[in-house]
Formats: structure tokens, sequence, C-alpha cells
């Protein structure tokens, strides 16, 4: 992960990756054994990673406040899951949970969080 950085507007903002032997792995080496499914990675990563900080990450109209993109598009958009698997995320946090941490434990909590959805894409 980046050095997180805190927006003006209350976002929370860090690069998140994971990295092999050989660099930045790709979505297609986290996918499920029998292949990668239609639906786009983050489609799976997202949910996944709200589950993982359920009740951190702040709820605004009915809509959790996290937003998550590639750092790079895929080459070809008919094959998503052949992408570095790196994102760019941010977050609103809850106010009176992530103001009883210290910076370096939310971050950590967001990294152990990314690491469990990652993990999670394998399962078909």
């Amino acid at each position: 992960m980046g050095r997180p950085s805190d927006a003006p507007d209350g976002w929370w903002m860090a690069v998140l990756w994971v990295v092999g032997d050989e660099g930045v792995v790709s979505f297609r080496d986290v996918a499920p054994e029998a292949g990668p499914p239609p639906d786009p990675p983050l489609g799976r990563l997202g949910p996944a990673i709200s589950g993982a900080l359920s009740g951190l990450i702040l709820e605004d109209a009915g809509r959790l406040q996290m937003r998550l993109g590639l750092v790079s598009p895929p080459d070809d958009p008919d094959r998503p899951w052949r992408v570095p698997l790196a994102v760019r995320a941010a977050f609103r946090f809850e106010p009176a949970r992530s103001a009883t941490m210290r910076p370096n434990e939310l971050a950590e909590t967001v990294l152990t969080g990314f690491g469990r959805a990652v993990e999670g894409l394998h399962k078909p």
C-alpha cells in the first residue's frame, strides 16, 4: 500500500496492490482456478472490501462511502481480469470509529481487509 492521504473533504485515499516474485500480479493470478468470472474483478473486490471493513466505512443516504478504481485499465475490455492487481481506493470512515484509531492502525485495518478480499477472489 502506498502512503495514504487525507483529502480536505474527508476522503482517505491510498493505492493498494499485490506483489509476487516478478512484480505486481494480475487479477487473473488470483481468479478461481476454473477461470475468471465474466464480471469485472472490481465487481467482486468492492463488496468483499466493504464487508471486510464493515462498520468502519461511513454510510451516507444508504450508500457506503467507498470508491475503487483500477490503476491502469485493461488492454482488452473483454478480458478485464488481465490487468495488474493495483487499485486506487478512497473511503470516508465513520467518525466515531476512526477517531479511536491511530493512522497506522487505520491503514493496517484497510490493508488487512484488502488482503482478505483479494484472497476471496480465488474462491469459486
